[in-house]
């Protein structure tokens, strides 16, 4: 075979010619970039594409972006012939979910609701329609199916070529048989790629590599967390009683999907204890190869998902399939821009829907790379998620054994990973485990969630969608803080030190509040990006001229990291990740004044040390930055401890706590007093895609600052172009028995405007409390929330609610700045 002739460059070069590889080189000739070149080391769809089941299903996420990535890749499959006249197999015979137990049921309702908001046309049938719809499906223990009469299937293999095909009919450019040894970078920027017949150089390069992704990252420093696992599907024998006409049967209980294949059953499985595959590394000679299957390990699970068709298991075995497919750490995709590497773009880590969401990641991709930032939400997508730590063979082997099986797990809104924990651990950790801390992770770090009373053992009897056993625990946690004085963790929080000449100058840039002036102050500010939207959302402290600290949440840490750095650019400024150097304790109350002044010599009366001030503190024998803001509404404090002396801190507190009615609080308790006072948190209830006025975080913008910031003349011509039509409100449930967790419907007067991106439960407030994006498509003031009669969606049933612009707790602040 003659040498194939490459460009000597090329803007954007996609590394992987899979569905992810194929849908970014067709959507990005197709938004007008056709200078693109895709590079495959054997053939297209080589790796884990070709083997894919085909489901094309938009059911299942309550995620709006997930759910935007399902619909768009089926509509784009179902039109794709009529472009390239290559057809892609898809055959809507429409798709059912089955629940066969009570937690299931409330869990398809909640995800049934969100989906019909989101377009979806989902139904709740009988076990009777089941039936009728699957005639050799067994359903006497089906409680309801939820069907989508649109869903159904596709081929994998004919998918991407039909998308590679559109892709060239744009002119792109598509190469197989060419291996990429490494992408080439200089100075923190993508540069261009080596491959096995030469150099092209390149603007941006996206690593769609698939289960090799990761290897291929590690090159260039780019952490890409996803680690390979076995993945099965049974075929069987004919069996007449089939139709191709049958829809896909999903029946998570017993960990599998079910189609016709040639005109057989396909038994597909999500075991809930998986086998990882090749830890060390993908060899690179795999390609259309296969696992030796394991009969044994395997045969119980077949048993169980073979029972859902009784006759299925009295025809022949056609093909026991095991093929690899790749699982990250969370069990989201990881889409985006590398943190480490400038312009190095990452479309990988897939979980075994590659095909559902294939077309969807491909647009997102697209627009990010050719209009400087995405279109949609990616905090829980974006690769700069993760963290170093993640891709060591260790964790990857431990955690995905979990990730697979979550796949078909009861999605339990309070459920935490339970395997590859105690990757980090807070300094005063072991006190705390002590006091009866129940711990979650939390970005990787051990986090007190809640505590349980002395002589209790600190464990979940049994997960729930409602009150749990720890509930009474939560509540009087919450209600210390109300009336009392609470101790919190909160070590797992983000902070840089930020120093230099320059450091000012380039932090009060890239915040829409002034950072920037008066030295021992903490700011709450909003980052923009030039569109207006927010990047993060941190408290900026001015310790000096030269010198600042920024702190973040856990999961906005490299975000918010890389923004900072890339903003720098030749200024005399300089970041340090501190986050580690200083644990974080948090006293928070009524009482935390009289508990903490007790402990330090310096004068912390209100009219001392008033509400934002910050201070350096004695306290014993240590020195502590002292920050007095809150985010929990109530007089409060934040103390940064350097590690090792924060044992000592912690225990000078506790000596003395008993005298006023100290209390330890976790992050259920977090959860609900924020969430009392509408406090935002970023990448939950706020994300990339909203303007800071949307937010309501006017307040904390200053445009008249001297020098501007970026963003501001987005910000600007939102003021400029009227009154608001979408705002952020607080939503609390009037009947105090449900609980709203995430994704439930908001109703005025009937229909639809929005949904509750975040909730918890208002022990002050008396019921369930979130924030919704309400999009009211006229003016949002206070008159037209006041007219309207609000509703929220809980798993099927409607309850009145209250809606307000203002924090429904202490809407004037008298209790924080007291």
């Amino acid at each position: 075979m003659a040498a194939p002739s490459l460009p000597s460059r090329a803007r954007v070069v996609i590394i992987g010619g899979g569905i992810i590889g194929c849908s970014v080189a067709y959507h990005l000739a197709h938004m007008g970039w056709t200078d693109v070149v895709l590079l495959e080391r054997d053939r297209l769809t080589s790796g884990t594409t070709w083997h894919a089941a085909g489901l094309v299903v938009t059911f299942g996420s309550t995620s709006e972006t997930m759910m935007g990535m399902r619909i768009y890749s089926r509509d784009l499959y179902a039109r794709l012939e009529q472009e390239t006249g290559l057809s892609t197999g898809f055959n809507p015979v429409g798709f059912i979910e089955v629940a066969t137990d009570r937690d299931r049921l409330e869990e398809y309702r909640r995800v049934s609701a969100f989906n019909r908001l989101c377009g979806v046309d989902v139904h709740e049938i009988s076990a009777k329609e089941v039936k009728e719809l699957f005639p050799i499906a067994r359903t006497d223990d089906i409680l309801a199916g939820f069907y989508v009469k649109e869903d159904g299937r596709g081929n994998p293999v004919d998918i991407t070529m039909s998308l590679a095909k559109g892709a060239k009919m744009q002119g792109a450019r598509i190469f197989e048989q060419v291996a990429v040894k490494d992408v080439l970078v200089e100075r923190g920027e993508v540069r261009g790629v080596e491959t096995s017949h030469g150099t092209i150089e390149a603007e941006y390069v996206v690593n769609c590599a698939g289960m090799w992704a990761r290897q291929l990252g590690e090159r260039s420093g780019v952490t890409i967390p996803l680690q390979a696992a076995e993945h099965y599907y049974l075929i069987t024998e004919a069996m007449p009683e089939i139709r191709r006409d049958f829809p896909v049967l999903e029946d998570p209980a017993s960990y599998t999907y079910l189609r016709e294949e040639g005109g057989g059953l396909m038994v597909g499985l999500f075991e809930p204890v998986c086998a990882p595959w090749k830890v060390g590394g993908i060899p690179e000679s795999f390609s259309f190869g296969e696992i030796p299957p394991d009969w044994d390990r395997m045969t119980p699970y077949l048993e169980r998902a073979m029972s859902r068709i009784p006759g299925s298991t009295e025809v022949g075995v056609k093909k026991f399939f095991c093929g690899p497919e790749s699982f990250t750490p969370d069990l989201a995709p990881i889409v985006g821009e590398a943190p480490e590497v400038k312009n190095y773009f990452v479309g990988a880590g897939l979980n075994s829907i590659g095909i559902i969401i294939g077309g969807g990641v491909g647009r997102v991709l697209a627009h990010w790379i050719v209009n400087g930032r995405p279109d949609v939400d990616v905090t829980g997508i974006n690769i700069d998620r993760f963290h170093s730590y993640q891709r060591n063979p260790a964790y990857r082997r431990t955690r995905t054994v979990e990730s697979l099986g979550m796949v078909y797990k009861c999605h339990y809104p309070t459920r935490s990973m339970k395997t590859a924990r105690d990757a980090k651990r807070s300094a005063i950790h072991d006190r705390l485990a002590g006091q009866g801390a129940y711990f979650k992770d939390v970005s990787g770090w051990e986090s007190p969630d809640w505590y349980a009373p002395p002589g209790v053992e600190p464990r979940v009897d049994k997960l729930s969608w409602g009150r749990m056993n720890w509930f009474p625990y939560w509540v009087a946690e919450h209600r210390a803080c109300r009336e009392g004085v609470i101790l919190m963790d909160m070590s797992f929080m983000a902070k840089f030190l930020v120093q230099g000449r320059d450091a000012g100058k380039v932090l009060n840039w890239i915040s829409a509040g002034n950072v920037d002036g008066k030295a021992g102050r903490v700011t709450y500010t909003q980052w923009l990006n030039a569109g207006g939207t927010i990047e993060a959302d941190v408290t900026v402290t001015k310790l000096g001229d030269e010198r600042f600290i920024v702190v973040a949440s856990d999961t906005a840490h490299r975000h918010a990291e890389t923004w900072l750095r890339r903003h720098v650019g030749d200024a005399h400024a300089f970041v340090t990740d501190v986050t580690s150097g200083y644990a974080q304790i948090n006293i928070q109350g009524p009482r935390s004044r009289e508990l903490l002044q007790s402990l330090t010599t310096h004068d912390l009366s209100a009219e001392a040390f008033p509400f934002r001030a910050v201070a350096d503190i004695d306290i014993g024998f240590a020195r502590a930055l002292c920050l007095r803001i809150t985010y929990l509404g109530e007089l409060g404090y934040e103390l940064y401890i350097p590690s090792e002396q924060a044992t000592h801190v912690y225990d000078q507190i506790i000596a003395v706590g008993d005298r006023f009615g100290l209390r330890h609080a976790g992050l259920k308790a977090l959860a609900s007093l924020r969430m009392e006072k509408g406090y935002r948190d970023y990448g939950h209830d706020i994300d990339n895609t909203d303007s800071v006025l949307d937010a309501g975080l006017g307040f904390a913008v200053s445009m008249k600052k001297r020098g501007g910031f970026l963003g501001k003349e987005a910000v600007a011509a939102q003021k400029a172009a009227g009154p608001l039509h979408q705002r952020l409100l607080q939503i609390l449930v009037k009947d105090p028995k449900p609980l709203m967790h995430h994704a439930e419907i908001v109703y005025r007067d009937g229909a639809r405007v929005g949904y509750i991106r975040a909730a918890s439960y208002g022990h002050t407030l008396g019921g369930a409390v979130g924030l919704a994006m309400i999009d009211a498509g006229e003016p949002l003031d206070r008159a037209w929330i006041e007219a309207g009669a609000w509703e929220v969606d809980i798993a099927g049933a409607r309850y009145p609610a209250i809606a307000s612009l203002a924090p429904l707790y202490d809407p004037k602040n008298l209790r924080v700045k007291s």
